[in-house]
């Protein structure tokens, strides 16, 4: 059920010549402050309120009754941000306008539209705190092998130090997100430790531009094992055990049973809180039935929905989902990405 046809768009901008990460950008970048009032921060503790977590999982749940939901797991290390909160993101590269909202618009007009975003889904759902995040791919797939014959770009560092700047004037969070071409997450996540390190930072890894089998990115659809997962919540955990920090959100990307396999060995970790994401775009009851076939069905610990301001209409009698149509979904998705 390959319906998820953003490939063409994202590859769009192949040529980049920005080949490794660099030093961060010592030059302070002077902008127009956006006021962060209506967007409230995280909510976080030094100690975790496990009857608070118990409740927000309840409402999370939504009265599902397939028995799958809530997943068992260890009460995560203080300072959860996860069912606490629901994050909406803004998803991109600064190098496209193709690849997502985050790099389409200017600074402010990108920051506003995630605001009024957070305060539709505040208005949706009053019991849970919508808070802002940018998720940025700082690593892209390619269609060319380029240096290594990895097919896969890496973008500076002073990309992502821009980014972490913008969503400081609205108290939001930053994702890392990674494609990892025919690299390895072994060879790509350890390139951002300096980021992990900071506390409102998080991650995103895309099984769909994961090409085991050698392919070029875009002519069959990546995959990640449990294995693959288990690495990197070993690796994000730890960081966060290392330096007492909150626990990470690892978001994966799914539209496909095959993206992900060996679900069942997928190892839960209580400094890493695991988000599988609903990647998919098209008509609303193909989304829904997706997440149902291979979110819901198969049960890890948070769930995702992915929304698209243009594919979502790209098809008859199709459009972008309302905050209170995806709130139905059992369980309730508790990450939110625009694209």
């Amino acid at each position: 059920m390959n319906y998820k046809l953003v490939l063409p768009a994202m590859l769009a901008f192949l040529i980049i010549t920005v080949e490794s990460c660099g030093q961060a950008d010592s030059t302070v970048v002077k902008t127009d402050s956006i006021p962060a009032a209506n967007i409230p921060a995280p909510v976080v503790s030094n100690m975790l309120d496990t009857v608070a977590y118990n409740k927000f999982t309840s409402l999370m749940v939504n009265e599902d009754s397939s028995g799958k939901w809530p997943v068992k797991h260890e009460y995560p290390v203080a300072g959860a941000v996860l069912p606490f909160n629901r994050v909406i993101a803004y998803y991109g590269n600064l190098f496209s306008k193709q690849m997502g909202v985050l790099g389409e618009y200017p600074k402010k007009v990108m920051l506003k539209k995630l605001q009024d975003e957070v305060a539709r889904w505040q208005k949706a759902d009053t019991a849970i705190p919508a808070i802002p995040a940018l998720h940025y791919i700082a690593v892209t797939a390619q269609a060319s092998p380029g240096k290594g014959n990895t097919y896969r770009l890496r973008m500076p560092f002073h990309q992502i130090d821009t980014v972490i700047k913008w969503a400081a004037e609205i108290n939001a969070l930053v994702f890392i997100d990674i494609q990892v071409g025919h690299s390895t997450l072994q060879n790509e996540v350890p390139q951002f430790e300096k980021y992990f390190k900071m506390p409102n930072v998080h991650f995103g890894i895309d099984p769909e531009f994961s090409m085991k089998g050698g392919q070029k990115p875009g002519a069959a659809i990546g995959t990640f094992d449990a294995a693959d997962i288990n690495y990197t919540t070993e690796y994000l955990a730890k960081i966060v055990k290392e330096n007492n920090l909150p626990p990470k959100m690892l978001v994966v990307h799914r539209f496909t049973q095959g993206m992900v396999t060996n679900y069942k060995q997928i190892k839960l970790r209580s400094e890493v809180q695991l988000i599988m994401d609903m990647d998919g775009w098209g008509q609303q009851a193909r989304k829904i039935n997706t997440y149902k076939n291979f979110i819901h069905r198969e049960p890890i610990q948070f769930t995702g929905f992915k929304l698209f301001y243009k594919n979502d209409f790209r098809e008859a009698n199709s459009r972008i989902m309302t905050p209170e149509e995806v709130l139905k979904l059992k369980p309730r998705p508790m990450y939110i990405q625009y694209q």
